[in-house]
């Protein structure tokens, strides 16, 4: 196990040349940067023994995990995990098993079920809150019974997540619950907009997040950067987003950033964003 002081794009093929790993961990945003070096790094990458690459910590585009894929030569696992949990909930499988783009995988840890607002668990399908239960979930959280009140029902740990598992028990996460969109009544999945914006060519990465609307509550917004030398405009981005996606969900603000603001372990921010883009009256 190598541990590195902290991400690095400009070293991570040093590592990667010098370790030799046979599979490595990041955040999505680490992956993009790390393919956005990868093509100066063939050799590097064709000398290597890497089995797999895991991507954990926040939602992997399946346009990443396709490219991820076709440049290092290997599946890519997503998983998924939270400190409650000490970390690993789910995980998609090696092959032979499949392994779905846009889903976190099967239980790997602890039991997973899908909870309506009522505390009930519901059936395969049903879209609803994450729980979890088992013996590598923590107890609580100490000195926090107010916390603790809202994090567990009838055994159940609330993730805070909202997804769905299918029949053969693979979850989708369809976004933390407190950023769901609410424009008007309608909820709105910040990720199904992230990933229709990131099939256009121009698009490298994207974060769309609530914009508040004096009349809906909540408007949509996206943040996007684009690929070194692309050039595309904000009408456009509606119009290519318009053919795929309900028009109620299509982004009534699109801006143009250099970088998205991450947090420490590297996600996306998206709570908080537009009042630090001055998208606030």
């Amino acid at each position: 196990m190598v541990c590195t002081p902290g991400f690095n794009a400009l070293k991570f093929f040093g590592w990667f040349e010098e370790v030799r790993p046979s599979w490595y961990t990041a955040v999505p945003t680490m992956h993009q940067a790390i393919l956005g070096r990868a093509s100066r790094n063939t050799e590097v990458i064709k000398a290597g023994r890497l089995r797999l690459i895991r991507s954990s910590s926040a939602s992997l585009p399946p346009q990443v995990m396709e490219e991820l894929e076709q440049v290092f030569g290997v599946p890519v696992i997503e998983s998924y995990g939270m400190t409650e949990a000490s970390h690993q909930m789910a995980s998609n499988p090696l092959p032979p098993r499949p392994r779905y783009a846009g889903s976190v995988g099967i239980a790997a840890g602890p039991e997973v079920a899908i909870m309506g607002e009522g505390g009930d668990l519901l059936p395969p399908g049903a879209l609803g809150e994450v729980v979890i239960r088992g013996r590598n979930v923590t107890a609580g959280y100490e000195n926090n019974p107010e916390a603790n009140a809202r994090s567990f029902t009838h055994g159940w740990f609330r993730t805070g997540d909202q997804g769905v598992l299918d029949e053969a028990g693979y979850l989708r996460l369809t976004g933390r619950l407190k950023e769901i969109i609410n424009r008007g009544g309608e909820k709105i999945s910040p990720l199904e907009v992230d990933t229709v914006l990131m099939d256009h060519p121009a698009v490298q990465q994207v974060v769309t997040f609530a914009m508040p609307h004096p009349k809906l509550g909540e408007e949509v917004a996206a943040a996007v950067v684009l690929r070194e030398g692309a050039s595309v405009g904000e009408r456009e981005l509606q119009d290519f987003a318009s053919v795929r996606l309900a028009d109620f969900k299509v982004p009534r603000k699109i801006v143009f950033l250099a970088e998205i603001p991450k947090g420490a372990t590297g996600k996306l921010q998206r709570i908080g964003l537009a009042e630090r883009l001055g998208l606030t009256s």
